[in-house]
């Protein structure tokens, strides 16, 4: 396979699975660990560093495509900050987002060293998916909101920390059940997370790529493969975003958390296989 091709592979399973309650990282962990046995995008997958970036590059692309999609949202925070409902979602994703950096930025400061292999990245994406069941077995006869109440906008951003802690939770998958746990009706939940997702990932990104600049890996990179991988990722997670606004208007997240489960145990038994 040349290395063009696994580039977009992989940035198409990012676009996927980034905003979906499904864990881009264990899909693409199982991808890169695919590729990197068989000497597959080595130039990439075979330094840490490398690695890193590339990530880094694909995740924002995925972060970028919600920009059009929320366009009206965005806009109105940006241009419509005198009317009421746009200046309340602006101070709660700014409230979100803060929260979220503070508890990142600490994390830093402790030099805390987060798992990415597959055995806990494997039991996060197990869990996760039992939980979300059990979520939406509680919440099904709630009468649920559909205004973001302030309490809400603290539990999103403990979500965020927590799929932060533990890899293969979910950023989307966490918050948006921790949103429903609060009584905030799906189309809602995902709507918001969406939203602040597009700053977390772009902040994330931005202070990384700033990171390495410094470090000097930005050099000799092969900037055509990032670049292929960036659009098919971008692409790939417009298509989702796009269909999956329309899909929680009238399903649950059900179906995703029997993925996740399955997904969970052949990790394990991928990891324990290793």
């Amino acid at each position: 396979m040349p290395d063009w091709l696994a580039s977009i592979i992989l940035g198409v399973l990012e676009g996927l699975t980034e905003f979906i309650p499904v864990s881009s990282t264990g899909h693409l962990l199982i991808a890169e660990d695919f590729m990197r046995e068989r000497g597959i995008l080595t130039s990439i997958l075979g330094d840490k560093h490398q690695k890193e970036i590339f990530t880094i590059i694909i995740q924002s692309a995925a972060a970028l495509a919600l920009v059009p999609l929320f366009w009206t949202k965005f806009s109105g925070m940006a241009f419509r900050f005198k009317e009421p409902a746009n200046r309340d979602l602006l101070f709660k994703l700014t409230a979100a987002f803060l929260l979220t950096c503070v508890a990142g930025l600490a994390f830093k400061a402790m030099d805390l060293e987060l798992p990415e292999t597959a055995v806990p990245v494997a039991w996060a994406t197990l869990i996760g998916g039992f939980v979300i069941l059990i979520v939406e077995k509680i919440t099904g006869t709630w009468n649920m909101a559909t205004r973001i109440a302030w309490p809400v906008v603290i539990a999103v951003a403990a979500g965020q920390v927590l799929a932060m802690v533990f890899p293969g939770a979910s950023r989307s998958g966490s918050t948006i059940i921790v949103a429903l746990l609060m009584g905030l009706a799906r189309p809602a939940a995902t709507e918001f997370s969406f939203l602040l997702g597009v700053p977390t990932l772009l902040a994330a990104g931005a202070y990384e790529m700033l990171k390495a600049w410094k470090n000097g890996h930005l050099a000799h990179m092969d900037w055509a493969i990032y670049g292929l991988g960036f659009v098919s990722a971008g692409i790939s997670a417009f298509i989702v975003v796009k269909w999956l606004i329309r899909f929680v208007q009238g399903h649950t997240f059900n179906g995703f958390a029997i993925y996740r489960i399955a997904l969970g145990a052949a990790l394990l038994m991928y990891a324990f296989k290793a």
